[in-house]
């Protein structure tokens, strides 16, 4: 277990994860999916329902990557936004991914209830506005929703139920997303892989892939023989894949979990329970936990190393929402990589005819991942009109290659942070 995740509320609050071996030896399997994310779980979840034989390989244990570590958001859309499709794909196709991402919503619900599995779900999500600008861009965005996009479960709330729904008087106004909600992603994660188990797939965790060629994924300790293949590494993939590699850039992101503050302490700073998010570029995102903690994240190293002062920024972060806070212990601070893309828009595709990834998630992935493991089946069984929507997303690599890409990445950062002060 790395540090970062030691240190993680989420590995704190979940009970012993159920032991899995190691693969040793050689496999025959229908398909191989690598990444035991909620990607992966997903994918071979809905696989292995419709009747494949098929084997995930988890380089650590279920959920050890972003899957287990982030802010627990479940958020309509994409990462770049309806407009930003639009141009990448035209109207048409924009209007199909969205479909997808809305039903990623309901399909999220879905799965928790059939395979009751116990993550924390409430729902409920607000963005909120800082700025007059800020309120301009939600009130055309929500006005976008509810007339071009027939999504009616946003409304508009102004300075004065902002400030009655959240103790804080940082925002001017927010959107409300009844649609939207917020899970503990590990066990969630950790839910998805046991549902898989019991659908007949079988799960080997501590199992790197070291090579993957036509029909055959190697590891250490043996390979599977499989005509199909699903990559689900994202950030953590590695050289696996050099070809999709330079298309995201691991990011390292920090989140914190303050002392339990008890039901009405909790209740009096997000009144409605709902997950939040505001507008700036280098977003702060909060919600309260089950046990009544406030789960605080924001700050971000475009360097992707380590936790920096992140335990410390991000408290600073949180005081600016809540000072009242100030006294409050903070338990646990950890970190984790998410998929970045230049455009923001995930990244789906094929490397071959029968080997298929999933990535770019770029801060989306809770919904969005599980509902890409379902067009992964969907494709797999000759249904590939969805997935296939998806892979006509055009990516470019990340300037400056491997040694320049980061500087120049921060250097462009620095325009949104900038930006985020007007």
């Amino acid at each position: 277990m790395s540090a970062a995740e030691a240190d993680s509320y989420y590995a704190a609050s979940v009970t012993a994860r159920p032991p899995r071996p190691p693969l040793e030896g050689v496999l025959s399997a229908d398909v191989c999916v690598v990444g035991g994310g909620i990607a992966g779980c997903s994918a071979a979840l809905h696989l292995a329902e419709r009747g494949y034989a098929t084997v995930l390989l988890e380089q650590e244990h279920i959920g050890w990557g972003a899957s287990g570590r982030s802010g627990g958001q479940v958020i309509h859309g994409v990462a770049c936004g309806q407009e930003r499709l639009e141009h990448l794909l035209g109207d048409q196709g924009a209007r199909a991914v969205w479909d997808v991402a809305t039903e990623a919503l309901q399909l999220t619900r879905a799965l928790i209830e059939r395979h009751r599995i116990a993550c924390d779900w409430v729902d409920g999500y607000l963005l909120t506005a800082l700025k007059p600008r800020h309120d301009r861009e939600l009130r055309a965005q929500i006005e976008q929703l509810q007339t071009r996009l027939d999504y009616r479960s946003v409304r508009y709330l102004p300075r004065e139920e902002v400030q009655h729904t959240l103790a804080t008087s940082r925002y001017v106004s927010a959107m409300f997303d009844a649609n939207g909600g917020h899970l503990h992603p590990l066990a969630y994660t950790r839910g998805l892989a046991a549902a898989a188990e019991r659908a007949g797939a079988l799960l080997f965790e501590q199992t790197r892939a070291t090579a993957i060629t036509p029909g055959r994924v190697s590891t250490r300790g043996g390979a599977i023989r499989a005509p199909r293949i699903v990559l689900c590494g994202n950030a953590y993939l590695g050289a696996l894949a050099p070809q999709i590699a330079p298309a995201i850039l691991p990011v390292a992101t920090h989140l914190l979990a303050t002392e339990p503050l008890g039901e009405a302490r909790a209740r009096a700073l997000i009144a409605n329970g709902a997950a939040v998010s505001d507008m700036n570029w280098a977003l702060d995102y909060f919600r309260c936990t089950a046990d009544h903690r406030l789960l605080f994240g924001g700050a971000i190293s475009y360097s992707g190393r380590g936790q920096f002062a992140a335990r410390a920024a991000n408290r600073a972060r949180m005081l600016r929402v809540f000072p009242q806070l100030a006294a409050a212990r903070i338990d646990y601070a950890w970190g984790g990589l998410l998929d970045l893309t230049v455009n923001r828009a995930p990244h789906f595709g094929r490397l071959a005819p029968q080997t298929y990834f999933l990535q770019g998630f770029s801060g989306h992935g809770i919904a969005l991942a599980g509902i890409a493991g379902k067009l992964i089946a969907e494709a797999i069984a000759g249904e590939a009109e969805r997935f296939d929507v998806f892979a006509r997303i055009a990516h470019r690599a990340f300037p400056g290659g491997a040694l320049a890409r980061r500087p120049l990445l921060a250097l462009g950062m620095l325009y949104y942070r900038l930006r985020d002060l007007v």
